[in-house]
């Protein structure tokens, strides 16, 4: 097989193991109280110092579009979970904190939330083969960051 049908044949691979991983996810997510993608949004701030990043920033983290995450963190700001602040060193721009209520909400629902990943991942792989995947899924985004 030449390089390119091998590479397309893992994309596809990689891609369909992922697109079937968070249908079962989303499918088993434990809460009502926000969606999968509202909890991406808590789990990128969480993660971030002070919990707290621009909302530029999160909208390179997660695969929605600008206008789209906007709507979400105005979602997650109405029920306090986040609130909105000037980025006090550039006016134009908007840091999204999460709130003590938010962080509360995260850690309640992601408690559930890696029961579930652990019950994918580990049903399929070993720990060596887990750590294995982690590493060049890394290794394949931070070739591509900056793209």
């Amino acid at each position: 097989m030449s390089q390119r049908a091998t590479a397309v044949h893992a994309w596809e691979s990689l891609f369909r193991a992922q697109v079937q991983v968070m249908r079962v996810l989303s499918e088993e997510f434990p809460t009502q109280s926000m969606s999968l993608t509202e909890y991406d949004i808590l789990f990128n701030l969480s993660r971030e110092p002070e919990q707290s990043a621009r909302l530029r920033l999160l909208n390179s983290r997660v695969l929605l579009s600008q206008p789209s995450v906007s709507r979400m963190v105005d979602r997650l700001a109405a029920r306090g979970f986040v609130e909105k602040i000037q980025d006090a060193k550039d006016g134009r721009g908007t840091i999204v904190r999460m709130t003590k209520l938010g962080y509360r909400e995260f850690r309640s629902v992601a408690v559930k939330h890696m029961e579930s990943i652990t019950d994918v991942m580990a049903a399929a792989l070993s720990d060596d083969e887990l750590t294995q995947l982690t590493e060049l899924t890394t290794k394949v985004r931070r070739t591509t960051e900056g793209c």
